[in-house]
């Protein structure tokens, strides 16, 4: 990681804030009686690498002694997350702790318990930022904590704009900024090009030239597939392609001028102007490029959100222990600060950034990852746009999976996503499908909200 301070002035900071936010009762935790809890996700690693949640596991055990946390290794087993937690569930091995994929199946499957009584009274749960808080509450119940924040946009090669004496794209750069950019770095022959892909701008494009809708136009309201915003912003994405201003879309021929044999290559080369990735790339990136960047987010400004969340479950014994052992691993402010100060120690990237509003949290963190337009990305969340793919009801259906009926190529029962991708490349003519696109969205959404009772 890129340090602004030296390890021992950072770790000395890190034991103050800690002993100033410890938050344990006075009651000796000796005298507790010993409980075992489980604890499933997929961002543990191998005991081997010893990654930086396993030292936040150790750490938690530590702290609280009576507690010990069972690693389940069943349900990461499993190639779908949520087929692992349906076996344990009907095997009545549910852990007491889990990573979700998404919430809405959780709750259509009673796995979740009910957390509201709980972080009613949390200093720590009320200083997540509400529209997170509430993305997890459905019917006034809350159903998840939220257990991580990452901002999903674009980083840019400070050096290669530099290099061909162009400007530098910064947070806040409008749509013709962004055109412009791609189409001035891009130089097929020289081994350059714009952007990596074409097909995250439909899902930004309506929330960066419109206060009112969302990621993919999503609002309260449903899905606006057929507004003039979402057909612009595919029209937009179809006009870089055709100008061969984004990598994917290049040719076999064109592809062999660059560096590298995917996107990922071509800009830990050198070779690509701005990528779209989120906030979990960080310690590679910090890791593996050797050209300055810039992360600076979606044109217009404002800032993308994804979350992830864990969930409690139903069964458990141990609620009250599960919740402290929750709140330690995501929100907590005691556990965070803890987190900082191990990625410090071990030399460990952090991955995304911390779900809280508190001050010292943020300072603690920012005086560590010193991308300015991080920073600035950040001090916009209450414009923010939440990617919705992990709390909104059938939003898997409704964004990529759901069958259309229509025809594209050698697919006689293309997909959303397909479809949508058609129309990207010019393969179809996206007027003539968007309002059945948009009526099955919504359909897809109804359904998966009847499924949880909303």
């Amino acid at each position: 990681m890129k340090m602004l301070k030296s390890l021992v002035a950072i770790s000395t900071s890190m034991m103050l804030l800690i002993g100033c936010s410890n938050d344990t009762s006075t009651e000796k935790l000796e005298d507790k009686k010993e409980v075992t809890i489980s604890y499933a996700s997929w961002n543990l690693g191998t005991e081997e690498e010893r990654n930086l949640n396993r030292i936040m596991i150790e750490e938690f055990e530590a702290k609280y002694p009576h507690i010990n946390v069972e690693i389940d290794e069943t349900v990461v087993a499993s190639k779908q997350w949520n087929d692992g937690l349906a076996a344990a569930a009907s095997a009545n091995k549910m852990p007491d702790v889990f990573s979700l994929a998404q919430i809405p199946p959780g709750i259509a499957n009673n796995w979740l318990l009910d957390l509201t009584e709980m972080a009613a009274d949390d200093e720590d749960f009320a200083k997540i930022p509400e529209v997170v808080r509430e993305s997890a509450t459905y019917n006034e119940v809350l159903y998840a904590l939220p257990a991580g924040q990452q901002l999903l946009g674009y980083y840019v090669n400070k050096d290669l704009f530099n290099q061909e004496n162009l400007d530098v794209p910064e947070n806040g750069f409008s749509i013709d900024e962004f055109e412009d950019a791609v189409r001035s770095v891009t130089n097929i022959s020289k081994g350059q090009v714009g952007v990596n892909n074409p097909n995250a701008i439909i899902d930004w494009y309506p929330a960066a030239v419109s206060d009112t809708l969302g990621w993919y136009t999503y609002t309260e309201e449903g899905y606006h597939l057929d507004s003039n915003e979402f057909i612009s912003g595919l029209n937009f994405a179809k006009k870089l392609v055709t100008n061969g201003y984004t990598y994917e879309s290049l040719t076999d021929e064109q592809k062999s001028s660059f560096t590298g044999e995917h996107p990922g290559e071509v800009w830990t080369a050198g070779g690509m102007g701005l990528v779209w990735d989120g906030t979990w790339a960080l310690a590679s990136f910090e890791e593996n490029l050797d050209f300055e960047y810039d992360f600076i987010g979606i044109p217009g400004g404002r800032t993308v959100v994804a979350n992830d969340y864990m969930g409690i479950s139903k069964t458990t014994k141990h609620a009250e222990e599960a919740y402290l052992f929750t709140k330690w691993m995501t929100f907590g402010k005691e556990g965070y600060l803890k987190r900082i100060e191990v990625a410090v120690a071990e030399e460990k990237g952090l991955s995304g950034l911390p779900v809280t509003t508190d001050e010292e949290v943020l300072d603690a963190y920012f005086e560590i990852q010193d991308l300015p337009g991080l920073r600035i990305a950040y001090e916009k969340l209450d414009n923010g746009v939440i990617e919705p793919f992990k709390f909104v009801p059938g939003y898997v259906q409704s964004r990529w999976e759901a069958p259309t009926g229509v025809a594209v190529e050698d697919n006689p029962n293309a997909n959303i996503t397909t479809l949508l991708e058609a129309g990207v490349k010019g393969k179809v003519k996206i007027e003539d499908y968007i309002s059945q696109i948009n009526d099955l969205a919504n359909q897809m959404h109804q359904e998966g909200k009847e499924s949880i009772g909303q």
